[in-house]
């Protein structure tokens, strides 16, 4: 899975601003520190469906761009943006859980009137949106 690092930024009394120096023009915003990540990842699942996508820039090339430079000793800071595929195919996977745990997801599944299936794909969405 590809990672793109973005810049986020932010002014007294706004929103936390989000770029990315890979891609020009593709930006997010977020108005909660929270929701960086999952709004960044939508930004650039947009950008993949409309533009073609350069290999993503090392940590050292984009720390050593000019304005990331300034905007870092600005306060800003870096977060890595993974690309996850917007290919809506549905595919079976076999997976194995211990009985308390299934229990456990089935009941969480159903409070939020959701199928196993779409409650398993929402939380791993989830973790890999907050491992980078």
């Amino acid at each position: 899975m590809r990672s793109y690092l973005a810049l986020v930024e932010k002014e007294a009394e706004s929103a936390f601003g989000v770029r990315f120096p890979d891609l020009p023009g593709c930006f997010s915003a977020a108005d909660d520190q929270e929701r960086i990540v999952p709004n960044a990842v939508e930004a650039l699942q947009l950008w993949a469906e409309d533009m073609p996508l350069p290999s993503p820039s090392s940590h050292a090339s984009i720390l050593a761009l000019p304005d990331v430079k300034e905007a870092l000793a600005s306060g800003g800071f870096l977060v890595a943006v993974p690309l996850i595929d917007n290919d809506s195919a549905v595919v079976r996977a076999n997976v194995t859980f211990e009985r308390g745990v299934l229990r456990a997801i089935d009941a969480a599944a159903r409070e939020r009137g959701i199928t196993r299936s779409a409650f398993l794909a929402s939380a791993a969405r989830r973790e890999i949106e907050s491992k980078h």
